[in-house]
């Protein structure tokens, strides 16, 4: 297929997973919440009629690859988040994809609409890139790698999106609308429900 989506998610673990969060809410609670986010983007991706590749941070998870057999998986490589997805890319590349979009497993608000449109944008632009309110992107779609997009970032801080933008001037570059990640106490606040499931018995299990 000519369209991919690549997802990268990391192992569900205690501990290694929403770590900002956990350290107001507990890292078990946020693991919930993790687990959560995690299966609410797979059940969105499952939608989309395009190729859709899960990353792993650490090694392939039999319960999460049995619950959706029709993606493909592979593992993250990399030393740093820039290195692992652009890696990613190179690879969705020489599978013979020609448009790319890259997420991750962070958004409550996700929904098959903001890929829908992402790959419907890609397919008039350059690039488009799904800005998220804590100065980093949601959503990054290519159809080659620009030099440079992936190197000397800060990764998590708010610098993230206006440097990728600096290095992508000269391109025809779109923007989707602003989403919000769920990293901190602050972001599970607007979403009560999550926070009623922070406290519950569900999501309870690591893989």
């Amino acid at each position: 297929m000519s369209k991919e989506l690549l997802v990268f998610v990391k192992n569900p673990v205690a501990g290694k997973v929403k770590t900002r969060l956990g350290r107001d809410i507990g890292e078990e609670a946020a693991l919930k919440i993790y687990l959560y986010l995690l299966h609410h983007t797979l059940k969105v991706c499952s939608r989309v009629k395009v190729k859709t590749t899960i990353y792993f941070s650490e090694h392939l998870s039999q319960e999460i690859t049995s619950l959706y057999p029709g993606f493909s998986y592979c593992l993250q490589e990399g030393n740093d988040l820039g290195e692992r997805m652009e890696n990613a890319f190179r690879d969705a590349f020489s599978r013979g994809t020609k448009e790319a979009i890259i997420i991750g497993s962070d958004l409550y608000t996700l929904n098959e609409n903001v890929l829908t449109e992402g790959f419907e944008t890609l397919t008039q632009k350059d690039m488009v890139l799904g800005p998220a309110k804590d100065g980093g992107y949601y959503l990054l779609g290519l159809k080659h790698i620009p030099r440079g997009i992936f190197e000397e970032k800060a990764w998590g801080t708010d610098t993230i999106l206006k440097s990728t933008l600096n290095n992508l001037k000269g391109y025809d570059v779109a923007l989707l609308g602003e989403l919000n990640d769920i990293d901190v106490l602050e972001d599970l606040m607007e979403y009560p429900e999550l926070l009623k499931l922070a406290k519950s018995e569900q999501y309870g299990k690591t893989t």
